[in-house]
């Protein structure tokens, strides 16, 4: 008897509702993700996931998708238009801006999310058509600190070894659920059931990974730099730094250490809440190890000192030895790079604001300023994908403003977002499992992995991917003509070694080509690529670079040739395994080759922070007020919130309104109890919230959860908003000196019971 029972097909995948992008495969039902499991042969997380990944369902099927491109009315309304017309009148639009004002008068926001970088490389050759030149996105409300602390010690990013070290650190980071790299939860398990392994917590609150720690170091609100420098302080002073090991391998030693000796660690210790001795028990432990890694993350990157503590946590793990060994911290290899490392301390000036440009990116609390401002180089019209600032960036209604100030602005995503609320043109993107895609976040060493997700689904009717977005609107700009495309096409049916002759060809005999860059790719090799994968066609050049910065690790990691035919291996490789490729594979002792500085040397001394540092002392206790007298960290990550390109709120099986979280004698003090209604007021909004009164929160600290705050219709009628928009609450004032980055973690509050 013929068995007619199909075996369920399992379609190989990623989660897309974090950086860590973890292997999933998905069952169907139709369009419907009937189930979501880890993929147990992906090469990075291996079947690990979080409870979030197996509601993806809410992300790819909600009732918020658009269908058609919207053109908005004089009476503040939108209508349906054709993709034709559409992209017509976009391209026209902008061209004009480009024509009145400059390209450079347009920002580009955007161009990424937690898995959804392509986008943003197809995009560039609409930027170049256009002369745009001024672009940010939310990297630069994060990590642009970080970055140009990076760029001035290594000449490039590190990543710490969490998996092998012997002490981890936790600055500012849960990652029980942000994560932050492969298998987060299984590895804090592995440290903290290892008598021989320690974990250090630095944070207000008592956070999972927090129970896990051998040391939690309850820090209170924006104290962080008192507590690093005081370590530091403790290190220098006790002799504890690895001397033999810094004479051979860091400059700037010297001017480092008597820095940290200015330190005054009792008084540093009385500021942070920690004791000396706990201080001094944490430095030793750190000191005696064979390998720390630590790990920063929003939780210091947005609140005061940010910039400052991204170089202090760093100039403790290298005055301890901790580079290039494992368990510690190396430079690793990247299919692309999402900052210009290299630049860090020559960063241009923003004309209308002032502000550090870090790595090409204007600071995000100033580009409504900028904006709303009557300066004569202000941004004049946005180009804005797989974004949402006005919900996502600090001071909500005054980016709304700013939009509305626009000459022209587009939005490109798969929903009517806060953002395309405020936009002249929407046009309705392909979902993340709708096409190919990627993330550059991979940062491992001594392997590195890179993985391609094929589409799962064809797209939404009415809905394109954005590289055939991009493509028509160059298109219709004039970056090229199909008889331009001719030769290129034909030569990617003869193989990748004709089409690299070809495009190496075409790029030097027309400069439009080679302005188009990967829209030309996707135009041209992309149609030969396996069916739904063209998008990926931009990565051949990656392949091709990467080949050429690390052939010996490139082969290393099992892919065969020399020159441009290991490139077309790797991509090869790469567009065939959706679990993903090793892509090099290095000795531990190579992390100095991958430096960026002239001499492979770590540059230690930051002169504007050793500044900083020697001044900490006479900074501010605190940023709180009487009218204002609590901290309110906006945007805590929980079990149940991600990014928001879940806007359906019926994903979250805890938590559903994202209550604002406050400590027993906070809750006291105001009358309140869970569940009760309470208001929350800062110097930019209030706003009011369910009550939890949760004995993990420090007294005169209170959180409210990313993620919420987003309309959404669940039967198709009005829109409804489940929780606060943290970003309501939030002004563009509070921001780090050097990289211009928010203080979302550090909002001035106050709050009061609503009567029932």
């Amino acid at each position: 008897m013929t068995n007619t029972t199909a075996e369920p097909v399992w379609h190989k995948s990623a989660c897309v509702l974090c950086s860590a992008n973890c292997g999933v495969e998905i069952k169907l039902d139709g369009r419907s993700f009937a189930r979501v499991r880890g993929n147990k042969a992906h090469v990075g997380s291996a079947g690990y996931t979080c409870e979030k990944a197996l509601r993806l369902d809410h992300y790819q099927n909600a009732r918020s998708r658009l269908t058609s491109p919207m053109k908005r009315q004089p009476d503040g309304g939108y209508t349906e238009i054709d993709w034709d017309t559409a992209i017509a009148e976009v391209a026209a639009g902008l061209k004009a801006v480009a024509d009145t004002h400059g390209g450079d008068k347009i920002m580009y926001y955007g161009g990424g999310g937690q898995g959804n970088h392509l986008g943003g490389a197809y995009s560039a050759g609409v930027r170049s058509v256009l002369g745009i030149k001024r672009r940010s996105n939310a990297l630069a409300q994060e990590k642009t600190g970080e970055a140009w602390v990076e760029g001035r010690m290594f000449g490039t990013h590190t990543h710490g070894e969490f998996a092998e070290a012997e002490v981890a650190v936790f600055l500012g980071k849960n990652p029980w659920h942000s994560h932050g790299f492969d298998a987060a939860r299984r590895v804090l398990k592995e440290i903290a059931a290892d008598d021989k392994r320690s974990m250090i917590v630095i944070d207000p609150r008592r956070t999972e990974t927090a129970d896990l720690a051998d040391y939690w170091l309850a820090v209170k609100p924006a104290t962080d730099a008192f507590l690093l420098a005081a370590i530091g302080g403790v290190i220098v002073e006790e002799g504890l730094a690895k001397s033999a090991w810094l004479d051979k391998h860091v400059e700037g030693v010297a001017e480092t250490k008597a820095a940290f000796a200015t330190v005054p660690i009792a008084a540093f210790a009385e500021r942070c809440g920690i004791s000396e001795d706990r201080i001094r028990a944490v430095a030793r432990r750190m000191a005696s190890a064979e390998s720390v890694a630590i790990y920063e993350d929003l939780g210091v990157e947005m609140a005061p000192h940010s910039t400052l503590v991204s170089y202090l946590h760093r100039a403790i793990w290298v005055l301890l030895g901790n580079y290039a060994k494992p368990g510690t911290h190396s430079a690793h290899t990247g299919m692309a790079s999402l900052f210009s490392y290299g630049a860090s301390g020559k960063e241009p000036i923003d004309p209308v604001t002032g502000g550090a440009i870090i790595s090409g990116l204007v600071a995000c609390n100033e580009i409504a300023d900028g904006m709303l401002s009557n300066h004569p180089e202000r941004t004049r019209a946005l180009l804005i994908e797989s974004a949402n600032p006005v919900h996502s960036l600090a001071g909500s209604a005054r980016f709304r403003e700013a939009m509305r100030s626009a000459e022209f602005s587009v939005v490109i995503d798969i929903a009517m977002t806060e953002t395309a609320l405020e936009a002249d043109y929407v046009l309705p993107a392909a979902s993340q499992y709708e096409k190919v895609e990627t993330t550059f976040f991979a940062a491992a060493f001594p392997d590195n992995w890179f993985c391609v997700r094929p589409p799962v689904l064809e797209p939404l009717a009415g809905t394109l991917p954005e590289p055939e977005i991009h493509s028509r609107l160059a298109k219709a700009l004039g970056a090229f003509t199909d008889d331009d495309l001719a030769p290129l096409r034909v030569a990617a049916t003869e193989g990748y070694e004709a089409f690299g002759e070809a495009f190496a060809a075409g790029a030097a005999a027309n400069p439009a080509l080679a302005r188009a860059g990967a829209i030309v790719l996707y135009e041209t090799l992309g149609q030969t690529l396996p069916e739904g994968m063209a998008g990926a066609a931009a990565l051949w050049f990656s392949s091709q670079q990467a080949a050429m910065k690390w052939p010996e690790a490139v082969r290393n990691a099992g892919h065969v040739g020399e020159g441009p035919d290991l490139g077309n291996a790797l991509f090869e490789a790469i567009i065939n395994n959706p679990d993903g490729v090793v892509f090099t594979r290095h000795e531990p002792g190579q992390a100095w080759d991958l430096l960026g500085t002239p001499d492979n040397k770590i540059h230690l001394a930051i002169p504007e922070l050793l500044e900083d540092l020697t001044k900490l002392g006479s900074a501010p206790l605190g940023y709180t007020s009487p009218e204002f007298p609590l901290v309110l960290s906006a945007g805590e990550r929980r079990s149940f919130t991600a990014n928001t390109i879940i806007r359906d709120p019926a994903w979250r099986k805890k938590d559903a309104e994202g209550a604002l979280r406050l400590s027993p004698a906070d809750a006291k003090a105001a009358g309140v109890q869970t569940g009760d209604r309470i208001r929350l007021t800062t110097p930019g909004g209030s706003a009011v919230a369910v009550a939890e009164v949760n004995d993990t929160m420090m007294e005169g600290h209170v959180a409210l959860p990313n993620g919420l705050g987003l309309a959404y219709s669940p039967a198709g009628g009005e829109p409804e908003v489940a929780g606060v928009a943290p970003n309501e609450l939030t002004t563009t004032e509070w921001r780090d000196h050097i990289a211009g980055t928010p203080w979302h973690k550090h909002v001035p509050a106050r709050i009061e019971r609503v009567a029932r």
